[in-house]
């Protein structure tokens, strides 16, 4: 059973390390895999977590589109044995895309504000 940092909406709220995080598959609410976490972004100065690093499509890393997902929208599901995140496939297909470079680019505060912003999330900060 995996566990979190931070309360989420099922309750979880024990911690969990980034290698057992990273790799974790991702559905949207329809049940579909979306991608999985391929990293998570780190704000060294709150020792908060700025985003999850979500990897949609591609193969073989050809083609694939890097997503920063609030990591307050993900919620990890038992039964699916991996992260559910609320929103529908057109959303996150129209959300903000990088390369990993551009993802870290301003300290990650760019890629970080798009992020809640598009899914309109409350900061943390």
């Amino acid at each position: 059973m995996q566990t979190h940092t931070g309360t989420t909406p099922s309750g979880h709220t024990n911690a969990i390390t980034a290698s057992r995080v990273i790799g974790t598959a991702v559905y949207n609410t329809a049940g579909d895999r979306i991608g999985s976490i391929e990293d998570v972004m780190l704000e060294k100065m709150s020792n908060g977590i700025m985003f999850a690093v979500i990897g949609f499509g591609g193969f073989l890393g050809i083609g694939e589109k890097y997503h920063a997902v609030p990591w307050s929208a993900l919620d990890y599901d038992e039964d699916q044995d991996g992260y559910v995140v609320p929103f529908t496939k057109e959303q996150l297909e129209a959300a903000p895309s990088y390369s990993i470079n551009d993802l870290t680019k301003g300290d990650g505060t760019m890629a970080r504000d798009a992020s809640y912003e598009y899914y309109k999330v409350d900061p943390y900060w």
